[in-house]
């Protein structure tokens, strides 16, 4: 059996359904079901029970993945060890958001690499499902501090909020309200929406910023962008800007068996240096 087969096993038990298993390991779901039934007539066991249209794990499979989960995390330590004295090297995978990851961490991702040509980074966004407790990313950065988990976490910063809305409404109509997700109702965002009663009036949801900046910018729309994306819609004067009293932190979460490496500690004095002017 080689770690392929393993990763798979992994990738069903997360995802439940070897559609959601073949989507987050980008292959095809007939080769999922092949892998899984070949894993099986090697392990000798059943891994999976089909129950109302989900593959639910057996005990058997319950023991093997703990299992698993320990050469993930030996195979993470395995990767460091191919540093040179000559410099820094290794490749690291970093979850974030998107609007973080392009806003922040690439425009300052080229000087780092070109200092340290031996290091690789992935830059790995929230909309390919990551897990970092499966060790599926080496750092990860969340606007939501995790109540519980085998890392590190520190906090890299706060960055402030702005409510937009348009100066004077296209035809005197009220604007389009832009909301996050019911998923999403922890955050400062939806919390000031629901105290203002804007929340159950959104008629464009979505998690992506971005979006909701379009429409703000269009001047279609109200919504609340981070003080990273609206420097310049804060200027203009077809807009009305509103800093809110509330502002979002952002955590840092690093795989525990990369404290003491070398190359792992300069990506994270990178990070932190990204988020400098929050602090």
């Amino acid at each position: 059996m080689n770690w392929d087969d393993l990763r798979i096993i992994l990738a069903v038990r997360d995802g439940g359904t070897y559609a959601a298993a073949a989507s987050s390991l980008r292959i095809d779901e007939t080769t999922v079901a092949r892998r899984i039934a070949r894993a099986q007539k090697t392990l000798g066991v059943t891994l999976f029970e089909a129950v109302d249209g989900r593959r639910r794990p057996t005990s058997a499979c319950a023991a093997i993945v703990n299992r698993i989960e320990t050469v993930a995390r030996q195979i993470g330590e395995i990767r460091r060890i191919g540093q040179t004295q000559e410099g820094l090297s290794g490749n690291f995978r970093i979850a974030s958001t998107a609007s973080l990851a392009e806003e922040l961490l690439a425009p300052q991702a080229g000087d780092f690499l070109r200092q340290h040509p031996g290091i690789r980074l992935r830059l790995v966004t929230a909309t390919e499902n990551v897990n970092f407790s499966r060790w599926e990313a080496d750092f990860a950065l969340r606007l939501r501090q995790p109540e519980r988990g085998d890392f590190t976490i520190s906090k890299l910063g706060d960055y402030r909020l702005w409510s937009f809305k348009p100066s004077h409404p296209a035809g005197g109509s009220p604007p389009i309200v832009c909301a996050y997700p019911e998923d999403l109702a922890f955050t400062p965002e939806s919390r000031h929406l629901e105290a203002a009663g804007l929340q159950g009036a959104a008629r464009l949801v979505t998690d992506r910023a971005r979006i909701i900046r379009a429409l703000v910018a269009a001047g279609h729309a109200e919504g609340i962008l981070p003080e990273y994306l609206c420097a310049d819609l804060r200027a203009n004067p077809a807009l009305i800007a509103t800093r809110l009293r509330e502002t979002r932190p952002v955590w840092l979460l690093v795989q525990n068996h990369l404290k003491r490496d070398r190359a792992a500690q300069a990506v994270v004095a990178w990070l932190r240096g990204c988020f400098e002017a929050f602090r």
